[in-house]
């Protein structure tokens, strides 16, 4: 498949780009600045200008699958928050409606389907992310939710732990690596589909632990 990477220049869509390209996909990474189109070549995609809070949906052409990945950061206030990670992904996934690209990955947030709980710093994020998945999920888009625990910059494990219920628990922090792979592994299995998937480290085969299960 063609797929599109919004966000193909943070944490984990740096680590998805070559693990697209190695799995036979043909990456397309979506990022705001030409400066890093040269990054995106090198980890074997092909750069594309798209501005989630401008124009960005050109850069999905002939896409035949997306992986929203951006975020605002942890640096700026709670405005670009609901910008780019309430408004921005919400204008994603319905210019894949007008476009017809029918699959979509969400790598959403931990503890978002309780947006209130603790701790209280992060709740307009998690708030952002519910309804930005909410949006995803009432559309009619073939889509999976993942929701990662806190993210570590460590070395991918290809093992993880994942939980399928709507409710949170706990888990060990994984690293963005095993959550891009992850995201490949949802898009070569058709099950995950309208899948809500809580990812933690852990040690089940990433192919394994996305399956789910009776």
């Amino acid at each position: 498949m063609r797929v599109a990477v919004i966000g193909a220049n943070g944490g984990i869509g740096r680590e998805l780009l070559p693990r697209l390209a190695d799995a036979g996909h043909d990456p397309v990474g979506v990022v705001r600045d030409e400066s890093q189109f040269e990054a995106v070549r090198e980890r074997g995609g092909e750069p594309r200008l798209g501005d989630l809070k401008g124009e960005f949906a050109s850069a999905l052409e002939d896409a035949d699958a997306v992986v929203f990945t951006a975020g605002s950061g942890g640096d700026t206030g709670w405005d670009e928050t609901l910008l780019v990670d309430l408004w921005g992904a919400r204008r994603t996934v319905d210019a894949c409606v007008e476009r017809g690209v029918d699959r979509y990955v969400m790598i959403s947030a931990y503890q978002a389907s309780e947006p209130l709980a603790e701790p209280e710093a992060l709740r307009p994020y998690r708030v952002a992310k519910r309804c930005a998945d909410d949006h995803l999920e009432q559309s009619s888009l073939d889509a999976t939710v993942l929701r990662p625990t806190a993210l570590t910059d460590g070395e991918g494990t290809g093992r993880i732990s994942a939980a399928f219920e709507y409710r949170d628990g706990g888990g060990d922090d994984i690293p963005r690596a095993d959550v891009a792979e992850a995201v490949v592994a949802c898009l070569a299995n058709d099950e995950t589909i309208g899948e809500t998937i809580r990812l933690f480290g852990g040690d089940d085969p990433v192919e394994e632990a996305i399956r789910p299960h009776d």
